[in-house]
């Protein structure tokens, strides 16, 4: 529970908090900014804004992402991806006790040669579903070429 993005057991890439930023004088509430590297596409680094509410059973369910190339991207990497149309859970955390989680999803999208990064929150239970979307192209990357000779 709490603010640390929990990356799934066995990926590399632990989360790294970069900020915290009071919601104000009357709140336990905080925006937490996350930074998680791509634990199979190492080129690719995200970071992921969240409200951590300290003393509440369950955080909000707003979230926000944006993933960028912060290093190569390699043929390599792309052929160890899951390239199916719902793509792989890459990094999940806990956002309360009562089952809900926020999940960061990589979807290959092959028409365009872009890697789709969504984030959403889920409820085992019934609840409200929020997600958000970042992509990162792979034009200039050392995939670009790769993925130009799979159409």
């Amino acid at each position: 529970m709490g603010g640390l993005i929990v990356c799934l057991a066995g990926l590399a890439g632990c989360s790294d908090d970069v900020a915290s930023v009071s919601l104000g004088l009357f709140t336990t509430k905080d925006v937490v900014v996350n930074s998680q590297q791509d634990p199979l596409v190492t080129g690719v680094t995200c970071h992921i804004s969240h409200i951590e509410a300290n003393l509440d059973f369950s955080d909000p369910s707003d979230m926000s992402i944006a993933c960028r190339q912060t290093g190569p991207i390699t043929p390599d990497q792309l052929q160890s991806i899951d390239r199916s149309k719902s793509g792989e859970v890459v990094f999940k955390s806990s956002k309360s006790i009562l089952f809900k989680s926020l999940k960061v999803r990589r979807i290959y999208d092959a028409k365009t040669h872009t890697l789709l990064y969504l984030s959403y929150s889920t409820k085992e239970s019934t609840g409200s579903h929020h997600h958000a979307l970042s992509t990162v192209p792979l034009y200039n990357t050392q995939a670009w070429q790769w993925a130009k000779g799979q159409e």
